[in-house]
């Protein structure tokens, strides 16, 4: 079925009680749709949603995507998968599965009700890059029997089952490859680094730093991200992605530690430690395609997003 506005629209979101998912389904819900939130809380949290149960438009299913899933919506936003290495590494087969299993089943459930569908992609698709910044068409360089291929890997066959899906049946799909994202809500615990330093900096432990700092990230603001799926998914049937959806101003993880020691007014040193297995020197995306196809582009900078970040994360450690 067409699908042009969320106004009156019933939504799924898997993973709707993650980091991103639970911003996403805010958003949904103040655009005027129902929401359904499917989430089996391995690394999602119900306090990400309490503060939506009381709406009557939202709903939340606990369900693994890893089985499929009935129900009668307009269109998906399939967001479901661990996305810190401490996650994904804890079950590396659970999370291909997630991604590979939770792919097919939700196209299929997509394929059923003629369903748009969103699929979270991610940078990691890119592996350890050798073009900088990375542009949609670059295919990347990826360890596939590395650590992180269960995560790296799993997404990208994702990305296979979505065109496969659009090319064979004709399925409307979005393919978003999602760059390091920050901001409320994060789990302290989750080994991002954005999360590690603010939390060590809060309690005054020294901050890790793998490698010697000099890697780059380009840190979006989860608000901004969000913005930018919204968009995506009301575009015309022929715009399928992949879009990188990120910031393109890159930093030092250096350069990110001291910025973090400076607003937390913190007095935490730099201990350094040897940089894990396959892990990027340098992450940038190419966001030419998102700003032509979108009309978007980040707004919120580093500085003020971390100002609200380190905030949220004074108040999770007050209660914890």
């Amino acid at each position: 079925m067409p699908f042009e506005s969320y106004k009156n629209s019933r939504i799924l979101v898997t993973g709707g009680a993650g980091f991103i998912g639970s911003h996403l389904c805010e958003r949904l819900l103040d655009a005027g749709a129902e929401v359904v939130s499917a989430d089996n809380y391995f690394t999602g949290s119900r306090r990400n949603i309490a503060h939506l149960i009381a709406n009557p438009l939202f709903e939340a299913v606990r369900h693994d995507v890893t089985f499929p899933l009935y129900i009668e919506v307009d269109a998906i936003f399939n967001m479901a998968c661990p996305a810190s290495p401490i996650h994904y590494q804890r079950d590396p087969v659970q999370t291909t599965k997630t991604s590979v299993h939770g792919a097919i089943n939700m196209l299929g459930l997509a394929k059923r009700l003629k369903a748009r569908i969103f699929q979270a992609s991610t940078s990691e698709v890119y592996g350890d890059p050798l073009i900088h910044p990375q542009t949609e068409d670059y295919w990347g360089n990826v360890n596939p029997i590395g650590i992180r291929s269960c995560y790296d890997e799993g997404k990208r066959c994702a990305e296979t089952l979505f065109f496969d899906y659009w090319r064979q049946h004709g399925l409307p799909i979005k393919v978003a490859r999602i760059f390091n994202t920050y901001g409320p809500r994060m789990q302290p615990n989750d080994g991002r680094v954005v999360s590690s330093f603010i939390v060590q900096a809060l309690k005054g432990e020294p901050i890790t730093v793998f490698g010697d700092g000099e890697q780059t990230r380009s840190f979006c603001y989860v608000d901004d991200l969000v913005e930018a799926i919204i968009r995506l998914m009301v575009t015309e049937e022929d715009i399928t992605g992949p879009i990188n959806l990120g910031n393109n101003s890159e930093f030092t993880i250096r350069e990110l530690a001291e910025k973090v020691i400076k607003l937390t007014g913190s007095r935490s040193k730099l201990i350094f430690k040897p940089l894990p297995q396959d892990d990027p020197r340098q992450r940038q995306p190419d966001l030419a395609r998102a700003k032509a196809v979108l009309n978007w582009e980040p707004k919120v900078a580093l500085e003020d997003g971390l100002k609200e970040t380190v905030a949220y994360f004074k108040r999770t450690l007050e209660l914890a």
